[in-house]
């Protein structure tokens, strides 16, 4: 039997109801499991929301949907949710005190720990911290949250065909700090971490210079990278894979997969949208499903 995967539209002002509605209707899609559209289908969205526009109809819209389709998996009726891009613009404008899918999962599955992992064919990063101003990312690069993080990426990798991770962590200053004279928390802070998740058998080496550890990582020396903010691991992953690489929450109790890219309002409803990441996230989705029920997968297939 094919797994049911929720496919939710996201923001419908964006590209989200035309991305999705190419995903549910190709045939590699069809052929391995049986979409689920929540949301309104691109006419719909044309009729009721103006293309491009943020608004907090909108918003509101497309947090509805994702309430729907994370109630509906957890009922069990449908597999696995994945997820089209919604606007924190557009969120904000509703009065929603969440700034993305990654923390209103979390909120509405009552999950302890969630974090964003983007996976794809030549590389997988974690992100210690994601939608932040960056002169705030010091203080929650903590050593707690760097050895939770571990733990959590150590947990969820089997699930993609990783039973034993290799794990790099990167470090948060130029050359990892060099030893105190670029900054301390490298040295203070990520290294601590590492040690104790090498003691409780975790494989991970870090601090690794940023500039350094994700070419090592694409050439094979490790499996994933946890990444200390945003742009560090982004950038990396969207130059050699965007619009295949696929935007995982990991610590959820239920699956759920996204899109690597945002609303793209300025193509909205313009029929210039590229539906290949939602595509991956909807057959990811699916070889997840069979991986956690026990079967035989190979998610980088």
């Amino acid at each position: 039997m094919k797994p049911r995967i929720a496919l939710t539209v996201g923001d419908p002002a964006g590209i989200g109801p035309e991305i999705v509605a190419a995903a549910a209707a190709a045939a590699d899609v069809r052929a391995t499991c049986e979409p689920v559209v929540y949301g309104p289908s691109p006419d719909e969205a044309r009729a009721r929301f103006t293309p491009g526009r943020v608004s907090a109809e909108s918003g509101r819209a497309a947090f509805d949907t994702l309430v729907d389709a994370v109630r509906a998996a957890q009922r069990g009726e449908v597999d696995a949710i994945a997820t089209g891009p919604v606007s924190k613009e557009a969120f904000a404008a509703a009065g929603l005190p969440w700034k993305g899918h990654t923390d209103l999962l979390g909120h509405l599955t009552g999950a302890s720990q969630v974090a964003m992992m983007f996976y794809s064919e030549p590389l997988r990063v974690v992100l210690a911290t994601v939608h932040v101003p960056l002169r705030e990312v010091p203080a929650l690069v903590t050593t707690d949250t760097v050895l939770s993080l571990l733990r959590l990426t150590r947990a969820s990798l089997p699930a993609f065909g990783y039973p034993d991770p290799r794990i790099a962590v990167a470090g948060l200053n130029p050359h990892a700090g060099e030893h105190g004279l670029m900054g301390h928390e490298d040295d203070e802070v990520i290294a601590p971490a590492v040690a104790t998740a090498r003691g409780e058998g975790i494989r991970v080496d870090g601090p690794i210079p940023g500039d350094t550890v994700f070419l090592r990582a694409v050439r094979g020396e490790f499996d994933v990278v946890l990444a200390t903010y945003h742009d560090q691991g982004l950038i990396p992953v969207k130059l050699l894979a965007f619009g295949t690489s696929v935007n995982v929450t990991l610590g959820l109790p239920i699956i759920r997969t996204s899109v690597d890219h945002g609303t793209a309002f300025d193509i909205a409803g313009r029929g210039l949208a590229d539906a290949g990441s939602m595509k991956s996230a909807t057959l990811l989705a699916a070889r997840l499903v069979r991986a956690r029920a026990g079967h035989a997968a190979d998610p980088t297939r």
